[in-house]
């Protein structure tokens, strides 16, 4: 499927509508209306080619296409929170894996059997599944699964005529994801919204929510670039942002279909061969409320829709593509999947993640990505990924991305979960909502990251930076070895360029249980400390790095024999005077720089290397050239 060679080909997800405008309020704003009929709900229109914004409290005042940071929102504290009503769906079923041999011993009681919960408050998953419903789940902030079941609050537009059709977007605490929920009631005298679907976007959950705002009630048609579609009246109302009348020769475009290349075949019966070059894509449906799973033990849930779709394929090609413009995913790599290269493509103003990769494990009898199959042996073959049922050798190289998680805020470039020996190769990325690269769990290992070049990550959420992991759930495979083995092959992030300067925490954030990383030969600038490892985390190897402007070396968990990290051979400029944790003679050869010149040890007798001054930017970007292999002059800026 390929462009012919000098034409632009567009795969449209959009329905072009005729409008007629008239006059509804042009003397105190410039609203204007006309008959737009077949349309159930309206959650998007593009205009021209851009979205417009769909009418909301607070408002924003760029659109939605311009990140207002961590601004246009109500703070969560201001709204009264109805708690979560445990017993909804029923009660959980717990399973954990008790498998000698599945047991896994790289730490001390961390993450060391493979569990999970099935039902009660995980049914808004589909499937109805999840490590956050387990019996004991673990890591930092950790408790079982819940959302608040509605919110108090007096908008100042309110009270609203049809609060029904309202939708609320919120904040989980700390922003580590958010929520959307559909309003199932509302009271007018009490200015309460009782949650109805929603609530699955995310997989981490709590008691209360964080910043929020609501949407699609006319009362809050009051500020250019807003739309509201009365779906009773089967009007579209817009706020013009402009003077006189919207132009009625523009393009107007309802986002109406979700999937726009679909491949789909079985590990049994793939699809081969297939190239898709060339191709435009935009206008794909908003997703955001379609059923969501939670892929693994990581923070995220991801719903398995996406402009390209794969499922069962093998040596797909996607070249030289342009994804704008898309209200959900942009590449779906879902289940079995070979050799998938995606290179060469543009990523741009997405509703979700610019490339997903995401296999499966049978943990329930049945899964909606795989209808009309019964799952043998659930939920005890949920550890077991030898079965071949996820993408293994997905390369994605050469592309940019910007602009993304313009819904979902747990959005990355390039997430991957239940998926193996990826290669993230010569990208660059920036401003997102979240991590810019986001590893799920540990299944399989052997992945590649290498020469990106990430920035302006995490723009609006809590904690990570450019790159993100977790391992807190144990999975059978045989990627270490090729044979069965519970222990995953080693992951490589090196010669990347990558800068921690929104939500400074870590360039390479490894979190819970996060084991066999080789981070080495990049460019690592800003953040909280140079390398990271927490609850559980071991064998992580950070050498031969630039770390720029930390403010300490290195924050790292114990380990046991064997299994132990090590901290050498890098050129470390901090802003601060402490070393961070003692690694004794694993911590070797280092270069540091403060501002002093002096250095508080790590409590061991010694921190691995020699200290100076701080050098000058120069210096340094004299350092990241040669280790980025620049060997022309290139200007960098800090």
């Amino acid at each position: 499927m390929m462009a012919y060679p000098g034409e632009r080909v567009q795969i449209s997800g959009g329905k072009k509508i005729q409008v007629s405008w008239k006059p509804f309020n042009v003397s105190g704003a410039n609203i204007w209306v006309s008959d737009v009929s077949g349309f159930d709900e309206m959650p998007a229109l593009h205009i021209n080619g851009a979205r417009a914004t769909r009418a909301r409290y607070p408002n924003m005042p760029s659109g939605i296409e311009a990140s207002c940071g961590y601004g246009c929102m109500i703070e969560g504290g201001k709204g009264k929170w109805t708690p979560p009503d445990f017993q909804k769906y029923g009660n959980v079923i717990y399973y954990t894996d008790k498998t000698t041999q599945h047991y896994r011993n790289t730490t001390n009681d961390w993450f060391n059997e493979y569990m999970i919960g099935v039902g009660g408050l995980c049914s808004v998953y589909d499937p109805p599944v999840s490590y956050w419903c387990s019996e004991h789940p673990s890591g930092g902030g950790a408790f079982a699964f819940r959302t608040p079941s509605g919110l108090s609050y007096d908008f100042p537009n309110g009270p609203y005529s049809h609060a029904e059709d309202a939708r609320l977007f919120v904040w989980r605490p700390a922003r580590w994801a958010n929520w959307m929920f559909d309003v199932a009631k509302y009271d007018a005298t009490t200015r309460n919204f009782t949650f109805g679907r929603g609530g699955n976007q995310g997989a981490r959950g709590e008691n209360s929510g964080g910043d929020f705002f609501i949407e699609n009630v006319m009362e809050e048609l009051d500020y250019p670039g807003e739309y509201f579609y009365d779906k009773r009246k089967q009007k579209l109302y817009l706020y013009h942002n402009g003077t006189g009348a919207p132009p009625s020769d523009a393009s107007y475009v309802v986002p109406q279909v979700q999937v726009l290349v679909n491949l789909t075949g079985t590990q049994w019966r793939p699809v081969k061969d297939i190239k898709v070059k060339g191709i435009h894509f935009s206008a794909s449906a908003p997703t955001y409320m379609m059923p969501h799973g939670v892929p693994s033990a990581g923070d995220w849930a991801l719903d398995r829709f996406s402009a390209v779709f794969l499922q069962g394929t093998q040596n797909t090609l996607i070249d030289g593509c342009v994804f704008d413009r898309l209200e959900g995913n942009a590449v779906m790599v879902s289940g079995y999947n070979r050799d998938t290269t995606i290179q060469n493509s543009d990523f741009s103003y997405l509703g979700g993640n610019a490339v997903a990769a995401w296999g499966y494990t049978n943990e329930t009898r049945t899964d909606r990505g795989r209808p009309g199959i019964i799952l043998a042996n659930s939920p005890a073959a949920g550890v077991d990924g030898t079965d071949g049922e996820h993408p293994v050798r997905t390369t994605v190289q050469n592309c940019t991305a910007r602009e993304i998680g313009l819904y979902e805020k747990q959005s990355s470039f390039f997430v991957q979960a239940k998926t193996a020996q990826s290669r993230v190769v010569s990208n660059v990325f920036f401003n997102g909502p979240r991590a810019g690269i986001n590893m799920n769990d540990g299944f399989g290992g052997g992945d590649e990251i290498a020469f990106n070049l990430v920035f302006s990550t995490c723009r609006e959420s809590g904690d990570h930076g450019p790159f993100n992991s977790w391992d807190r759930q144990p999975f059978l495979t045989t990627v270490r070895t090729g044979e069965p083995s519970m222990i995953m092959q080693w992951r490589e992030i090196h010669h990347n360029f990558f800068i921690d300067n929104y939500s400074p925490q870590e360039d390479v954030d490894n979190d819970d249980g996060s084991c066999f990383y080789k981070t080495h030969d990049n460019f690592l600038v800003y953040g909280g400390q140079a390398m990271k490892n927490d609850f559980g985390g071991h064998d992580n190897h950070h050498y031969d790095n630039v770390d720029a402007y930390v403010h300490q070396a290195l924050g790292v968990c114990e380990t046991i024999a064997g299994h132990e990290d090590y901290f050498y051979g890098n050129y470390v400029v901090m802003t601060g005077e402490m070393v961070g944790t003692c690694l004794d003679d694993r911590m070797h050869d280092n270069r540091y720089f403060t501002p002093t010149g002096k250095i508080q040890e790590a409590g061991c007798g010694g921190y691995g290397g020699t200290v100076s001054k701080t050098p000058s930017d120069d210096a340094i970007l004299n350092e990241a050239r040669k280790k980025l292999g620049m060997t022309k002059q290139v200007e960098i800026v800090i």
